[in-house]
């Protein structure tokens, strides 16, 4: 068995660095060793993440798919999350996240079992689901604060949005002029795809 961490985190490489950590201890604690990482550096929100697209391409049926909770996997809509999770499926992966003991079992060896394999993976896939909506639920109500409290700073007239980061943006417009890629671009310049993929959008 294989087991793939998904890191999805923001450009703090202390946080990346934690998240990594918590997952090594995690697998070891299991009899397992990472195998291969993707780290991502876009919201969960999205469906344009090429590492997570990446690891797909890389897995073999029986693989186990760690993440540290489920909201770093998804926080999609139920249209786009129902296509990860059927590209997931198709791929038979295990999903195991920390914050969900019920999946940890997905770290255990059951070839040959087919009972207990069907068993377990029905029920992981019933509580994958439910954490999934949980978690773009959570996502919808915080928007919806902020949204909230930027309207009310507007009408106190202190609204003032938030500020371009000049420098940032003048490197991925010289980046993207040398001819890099959305992921190369992104990592030099150390912010995520979504930022990139933006700003290259409002030069065309």
């Amino acid at each position: 068995m294989f087991i793939r961490a998904y890191l999805r985190a923001s450009t703090n490489e202390q946080d990346a660095s934690r998240t990594h950590t918590a997952l090594e201890q995690f697998a070891a604690a299991h009899g397992r060793a990472i195998a291969s990482t993707y780290l991502e550096n876009a919201s969960g929100a999205t469906s344009e993440r090429p590492e997570l697209l990446r690891l797909l391409k890389d897995a073999r049926r029986g693989d186990a798919l760690l993440v540290e909770s489920i909201d770093r996997l998804s926080r999609l809509p139920m249209d786009d999350w129902s296509k990860l999770k059927a590209a997931i499926d198709a791929k038979g992966l295990r999903i195991v996240a920390l914050d969900l003991p019920t999946s940890h079992e997905g770290m255990r060896d059951t070839k040959g079992d087919e009972f207990t394999d069907r068993m377990l993976g029905a029920i992981n896939s019933m509580l994958v689901e439910m954490m999934a909506a949980i978690a773009r639920k959570d996502y919808e109500q915080r928007r919806e604060r902020q949204a909230q409290g930027i309207q009310k700073a507007k009408d106190a007239g202190k609204y003032k949005g938030r500020p371009v980061d000049e420098a940032l943006h003048r490197r991925i417009r010289e980046l993207l002029g040398a001819g890099l890629g959305i992921r190369a671009t992104a990592r030099l310049a150390e912010c995520s795809t979504t930022t990139v993929l933006r700003i290259k959008q409002a030069l065309h």
